[in-house]
């Protein structure tokens, strides 16, 4: 329905003097608490103390301590602090997720993340949409605790927020460990896990539209000698979205147990269950003509449902399953093994809009009405991962190895049929300034009936050597081996055998002041699912990356900054041909940037977050050679947002906290040519707490000032607009 393109632009170096903007101003509050703790005036919170390099799994998946995370295994599969991995890496914690007011959708945890342009739709309640460092991770980039959530066409998976512990971000490629991948970075979702002190936690709450939620989650011993621990989450949602008529209802359920005999051996086996009905939202396929700019009506309104509200239906149900096992012995090997099944059963029907049907004759019927077209699909889906890890740590003479090796695999299969009238024809058309429902519509005929299963295989290894009292490096290599058979009722079918090889070096220092500068190179493949022009099935996507930086853990203060600049090379682009829609893989599109964050807990007051990242993408190869040099449509070329929060710890106001932020997201393109732009705009966030005995009541309010403005475009009749301003109260309890 939304199909992905390319076409970009020049690498413009303005963007670095924002960015030293944006470090003066995460230095000036660091350089001051520092000059107040020196003082005596402010408490430094407890750093992460690491020996030789090893952190445990518990600290790199569990909760984190504010703001400021300082382990992850997403970046290298083992446990490791965020400093040691030769790539970007940001961490969105609970806590964040909490003060920031994110309730349901993930996409909405990275408006602060550098790198990451989410939402760029608009508001999308059925699916989440992320672009890293200019390229799709919808598809291809999500992973549920380090098991990928491939999807295709309409079979996605989706993850409340609720049920999350950590949001983590990958920036670059990671073939090298995950197999086939978005080049741009991936999302790792990391779930709320049993711990070893009871919890029990509830929540209640409503936005300004009307859309209320519940939430359970509880935590605690199933056994006397506390070897046996369970947890089980839960929520329920539903009632109005902005657009007019627009409704939904959606819950799910996580139960865990975890298993943990001794110190050296642990098992985890959850299930999730969740589903959402809904009637969609209006929003994601107006005009240029009409958000961005005026019509001789106007501009169109945010709210305005343009399909069909009596027969517009989306649902979705979805089961997971999955353990987690790990073991070490007595001789140092420690192995892993994590696997899912997850099973996805969707349908839709809708009436969308795909531009104005006339805009020159004033004294036509259709003047200024928009043309619709009539869409639906039956979808199945089924996903099962698994994946096998050894590690070991130990010594060559001088050089310190952290060694991993694994096997994992991967399996995907999309079953689905697709209709909609006899080429595109119009459904009956709608004028958007005063629509008029429940016309006669045209019939759906099926277009496309297939299976499709994608299998992949890899063969992957890592070591990690210390030496010379500070210098890092990190080789890895991986072998995948790739199947892709299409069995197509109605289309064509093809089937493609491939294999890839990827690999990864980095190479970094780590001063005793908790400067770590380091650089890295790693190549990637993505597999696509297709045929070509002249028959025969896609290749993969191949490229490689390029990445220096710095990763700066004070040790005066309880934060992590870091700064990184990247060139990325995608090979092997898909192209549609103008005359017959087929595709061609001659396309070749860069990526080159830089990003900086800051993450500071300044004391048990005061956290802070401070993001820049400025983004050149440009079409190197194309079929149209009046689009090499250009940049993509959709993607701003420069995000930057800061928050800032603060709690009062005495006094009669003792538990009052109040927070603040503004994003900004540059201009875009809505064509690919760049002739139209889309404009920038600066949103303002606001928030404000009260806890006490366990009771937490909170208000927060995104896009403060209800700035109307458009978030993205993908082509001149697919645009959307951004997020309205959104109030959401909520009352919670912790026992």
């Amino acid at each position: 329905m939304r199909i992905k393109g390319t076409g970009l632009n020049r690498f413009l170096m303005a963007g670095v003097s924002l960015a030293a903007v944006t470090m003066t101003g995460v230095a000036m509050p660091v350089s001051a608490f520092a000059q107040d703790a020196a003082s005596g005036g402010a408490t430094a919170l407890e750093r992460l103390s690491v020996e030789g390099g090893k952190v445990t799994q518990k600290e790199a998946k569990g909760p984190v301590d504010g703001y400021v995370a300082k382990a992850t295994d997403t970046g290298s599969k083992a446990a490791m602090t965020i400093s040691e991995i030769p790539q970007s890496v940001s961490v969105i914690g609970r806590q964040e997720l909490d003060d920031r007011g994110v309730v349901t959708k993930v996409d909405e945890a990275l408006r602060y993340t550098p790198g990451v342009t989410s939402e760029p739709f608009g508001s999308d309640p059925d699916t989440d949409w992320y672009y890293i460092r200019g390229f799709d991770a919808t598809q291809t980039g999500v992973f549920l605790d380090g098991l990928n959530l491939y999807s295709f066409s309409f079979g996605g998976f989706q993850t409340d927020a609720f049920m999350l512990e950590r949001v983590e971000v990958l920036k670059g490629p990671a073939s090298v460990l995950y197999g086939g991948s978005n080049p741009g970075g991936i999302v790792d979702l990391v779930r709320k896990r049993p711990q070893d002190e009871p919890l029990y936690y509830t929540e209640i709450g409503i936005n300004n539209f009307g859309n209320a939620f519940f939430g359970f989650d509880a935590n605690d011993k199933l056994n006397a000698d506390g070897t046996i621990n369970y947890r089980i989450t839960g929520k329920i949602a539903g009632g109005d979205n902005y657009s007019d008529y627009s409704e939904d209802l959606r819950g799910f359920v996580m139960p865990q147990i975890t298993y943990t005999p001794d110190d050296a051996t642990s098992l985890t086996v959850y299930a999730i269950i969740s589903a959402l009905d809904q009637t969609h939202v209006g929003n994601g396929f107006l005009p240029y003509e009409g958000t961005v700019t005026s019509t001789p009506f106007g501009k169109i309104d945010r709210d305005v449902f343009p399909g069909e509200p009596d027969h517009d239906y989306g649902r979705y149900d979805q089961q997971m399953i999955g353990y987690e096992f790990e073991h070490e012995f007595d001789n140092g090997w420690k192995v892993s093994q994590n696997a899912r099944y997850a099973h996805l059963d969707k349908k839709e029907l809708i009436y969308y809009p795909y531009g104005w049907l006339n805009t020159t004759d004033p004294a036509s019927d259709n003047y200024y009405k928009l043309y619709r077209v009539g869409f639906n699909h039956d979808t199945s889906a089924d996903s099962f991962n698994i994946d096998n890890r050894a590690e070991k740590d130990f010594d060559t003479g001088p050089v310190k190895h952290s060694f991993l090796a694994g096997i994992d695999y991967k399996y995907y299969q999309i079953d689905q049929t697709q209709a909609s009238p006899f080429w595109m024809t119009p459904a009956t058309p709608i004028d958007p300034f005063n629509p008029i429902y429940d016309l006669p519509q045209p019939d759906n005929l099926t277009y496309r009936d297939d299976v499709t299963t994608m299998q992949q295989i890899g063969i992957y290894a890592q070591d990690q050597m210390r030496f010379g009292d500070g210098w890092l490096l990190t080789l890895n290599g991986r072998y995948d081996y790739v199947d892709i058979e299409d069995d197509a009722k109605v289309g064509t079918s093809y089937s493609t055998h491939d294999g890839a090889l990827s690999g990864r070096a980095g190479l970094a220092y780590e001063f005793a002041n908790g400067v770590t500068p380091y650089v890295s190179a790693a190549t990637f493949f993505n597999p696509l699912i297709g045929t070509v022009y002249g028959g025969g099935a896609m290749k993969p996507e191949e490229g490689h990356q390029i990445e220096g930086g710095i990763k700066y853990e004070p040790t005066f203060i309880d934060g992590l900054l870091t700064a990184s600049v990247y060139h990325i090379v995608k090979q092997n682009v898909s192209l549609t041909r103008p005359l017959d829609f087929l595709q061609e893989q001659i396309g070749e599109v860069t990526s080159t940037g830089i990003e900086l964050e800051g993450k500071i807990n300044l004391n048990e007051k005061w956290k802070l977050l401070a993001s820049y990242s400025y983004n050149d993408l440009e079409v190197t190869e194309d079929l149209n050679p009046a689009l090499i040099g250009k940049r993509p449509y959709l993607i701003p070329e420069q995000h930057a947002a800061l928050w800032l929060d603060y709690t009062l710890t005495e006094g009669a106001l003792e538990g009052v906290s109040i927070g603040g932020g503004l994003r900004y997201q540059g201009k875009s393109y809505a064509d690919n040519l760049n002739t139209l732009t889309v404009p920038d705009a600066l949103l303002a966030d606001a928030a404000v707490r009260y806890e006490k005995d366990g009771w937490r009541a909170s208000l927060n309010v995104a896009n403060l000032f209800d700035k109307e403005y458009v978030k993205g475009c993908q082509g001149a009749s697919t645009c959307g607009y951004g997020d309205q301003r959104t109030v959401t109260l909520k009352l919670s309890k912790t026992l």
